[in-house]
């Protein structure tokens, strides 16, 4: 996995967005949830690879399974915005909700910017 961030990010080796994809599918096909939130990052933003939302959203939904909270959270954001999904609000808080009850810090925002609004 972090092989595919030195290419992604450029900072320890040359910056090769399709190296990164490479590294992080490794990584996803031995079972990181790192990796596979990466991979679904890559597909979502069209980075190393062609541009794929429901492609993104599938992986995020691999390591979101496995409880990684970012991927929850991304999750959360693709049903809030009917990102490579149908648009599905309850889908979204119920994802919010799940990372949040892993410390998530972008799903404990959301959640008290809510309660503060009263929604």
């Amino acid at each position: 996995f972090n092989v595919g961030v030195f290419y992604e990010d450029g900072t320890v080796v040359a910056q090769n967005d399709a190296e990164a994809v490479r590294w992080y599918r490794l990584a996803a096909d031995q079972g990181s949830a790192r990796g596979k939130n990466s991979l679904g990052a890559c597909y979502a933003d069209g980075t190393g690879v062609a541009q794929n939302a429901a492609e993104g959203v599938r992986w995020y939904r691999l390591a979101a399974d496995r409880g990684y909270s970012t991927a929850q959270f991304n999750l959360a954001i693709c049903y809030g915005q009917g990102i490579g999904v149908v648009k599905d609000h309850a889908e979204a808080l119920r994802w919010t909700h799940l990372a949040a009850a892993q410390g998530n810090a972008d799903a404990l925002t959301i959640i008290a910017e809510a309660a503060r609004l009263g929604k």
